[in-house]
């Protein structure tokens, strides 16, 4: 065998290409690694047992599309979805009254069935509350969009929500996006939807964006992509203290398992629970629909994966807790296993 033997003082002088195979393989290491690692940490969290009491406490929650309040059901759909629901943990419908004018005005001519759905609901489904879903794309990553930081914007959208009240729903439900992690006028704007729906005696929920699963990882993806993506668990804590109920939109993880899906749920639902008051409904969102996109998965990001997660992590970290619960995400889109995994695997 041939040795070679470099001068003294002086390496051997490598090919480029040489150079170049091993920065790859080093910048390979850096970012295979960490991704390996939290795929593991993932699965782990998806493993176990479920412990005893990890099921409905009664204050599930469905969002239900536009088609509800504009005339296209009837007393039939009505009667279906009744048939659906009873013997479930359903408490809530969050229907789609919207979308908010980007100025954060509400024609009243969206919701014109609001009346004759309530009504259908409380006569069908004694209990059940029906709240009004209000949303719109934020100017926070496009020029186009609601603009929170303009006073007149949130006192419209206040009075879109005292509209939506004399209308007979229960509750508000805002889902507003892309929201950024510490947006100080969006606290504004709940401190002043709370005074108002406290003191007519409905509910103020909202739809929250993902927690961090690691410190600061939302100012990092800012940076990289302009999209945030997460709240800080702070934040989140903030937000959930202003409101009666928080449902976190645990899907659109881009995870191409279910067993790293599921294990994302439980990291989501404990990082949730820690630091949301008892007096708040917690909601996990199950994904109830199907279509393959960037950021979702369908065959990994099922509901009965969402389940296991979300038990897993109520019997580990708070299996007492009686304010919580399950969102469904959504009705149009719905199959015949979403149903059966919730009613299975939660009721």
């Amino acid at each position: 065998m041939l040795i070679r033997i470099a001068p003294h003082g002086r390496g051997v002088r490598r090919p480029l290409h040489t150079w170049l195979k091993r920065f790859a393989l080093g910048i390979a290491v850096l970012v295979l690694v960490p991704v390996l690692t939290a795929g593991i940490a993932l699965r782990a969290d998806y493993a176990g047992d479920y412990r005893d009491g990890t099921r409905t406490r009664g204050r599930d929650a469905l969002w239900l599309g536009h088609a509800w309040v504009d005339g296209r059901k009837k007393d039939t759909d009505v009667d279906a979805l009744a048939a659906r629901l009873r013997g479930t943990g359903l408490r809530d419908l969050y229907v789609h009254a919207g979308p908010l004018e980007h100025d954060g005005t509400l024609p009243p001519a969206r919701y014109t069935r609001a009346k004759w759905l309530i009504g259908a609901v409380h006569r069908e489904l004694p209990g059940v509350r029906v709240q009004a879903w209000l949303g719109d794309q934020l100017d926070t990553e496009s020029a186009d969009g609601l603009d929170l930081t303009r006073a007149a914007s949130r006192s419209a959208i206040v009075g879109s929500a005292r509209g939506i009240i004399d209308a007979g729903f229960e509750g508000t439900h805002f889902d507003l996006e892309p929201l950024h992690s510490g947006d100080r006028d969006y606290l504004a704007l709940l401190d002043r939807l709370r005074a108002l729906t406290r003191d007519r005696g409905v509910l103020l929920s909202v739809a929250s964006h993902q927690i961090d699963p690691l410190p600061a990882l939302h100012t990092v993806a800012g940076a990289l992509t302009g999209h945030p993506k997460y709240w800080s668990q702070e934040f989140f804590g903030e937000v959930a203290r202003r409101v009666d109920q928080i449902a976190v939109m645990s899907y659109d993880t881009a995870l191409p398992l279910q067993s790293l899906y599921g294990g994302a749920v439980a990291e989501q639902t404990t990082l949730a629970l820690e630091v949301t008051p008892e007096s708040t409904d917690l909601l996990m969102g199950l994904p109830f629909y199907h279509e393959t996109k960037p950021g979702h998965i369908a065959s990994a990001e099922t509901a009965a994966a969402a389940v296991r997660g979300v038990r897993l992590a109520l019997g580990r970290q708070d299996r007492d807790r009686e304010h919580f619960g399950v969102a469904l995400y959504v009705d149009f889109a719905a199959t015949e296993a979403d149903w059966t995994a919730y009613r299975k695997g939660w009721n």
